[in-house]
């Protein structure tokens, strides 16, 4: 009865300590730096598929935004992104999202539009839409400036993130053009040590 009365204590800290350590990833907190914290940011893909920004945590992922209607910065960014896909050969992918910072004019229609033109494909390569929720402050986070223009379109600047398995940003990229070598190779560690 002596000994069961002391193992009592080291039994429930080894049962508490392995609820802890084995909780699925989506139970933990957020990380503070999380980009994942943006409240209630509400996406649907080209597929029609809705689904919470949050919702994206449990794996590495790039994330950036973009416009359909744009002729030169965002398809050069979405032609730089299955670059850095295809400089991944032989590795896991790593699941791509971008977001439209136009959806009053990027329904499914111009997503399905943009995506057959560039031979991509959810759920690696998800092109979105705001629902519901503030994609200003997921560009502001990224480092993304835009403006509408008085003729139609936007001005704006491209910013890739790669983003770890708990959405905080790891290495960005401006993507436009050849993969960039060091983002390449963030990848890569990112991937080694999950």
């Amino acid at each position: 009865m002596r000994h069961g009365r002391r193992l009592l204590p080291v039994c429930c800290f080894a049962l508490v300590a392995l609820r802890v350590f084995a909780a699925p990833p989506a139970a933990l907190p957020l990380p503070a730096n999380s980009i994942y914290r943006i409240p209630a940011l509400t996406l649907r893909d080209q597929r029609g598929e809705v689904f919470s920004f949050g919702s994206l945590r449990g794996e590495p992922r790039l994330v950036g935004m973009f416009y359909g209607s744009c002729k030169m910065a965002c398809p050069l960014e979405i032609e730089s992104l299955k670059r850095i896909e295809h400089a991944l050969s032989g590795n896991k992918p790593v699941p791509v999202v971008l977001v439209s910072f136009d959806p009053a004019h990027d329904n499914i229609a111009m997503l399905r539009k943009v995506a057959a033109e560039h031979h991509v494909q959810a759920p690696l390569f998800r092109l979105s839409r705001p629902e519901q929720g503030d994609e200003g402050m997921l560009a502001g986070v990224l480092g993304i400036a835009y403006r509408p223009l008085p003729g139609g379109g936007f001005e704006h600047n491209v910013v890739v993130a790669l983003l770890d398995e708990d959405g905080r940003i790891v290495a960005t990229t401006d993507a436009s053009g050849a993969p960039d070598p060091v983002f390449v190779k963030a990848i890569l560690s990112l991937q080694a040590h999950r």
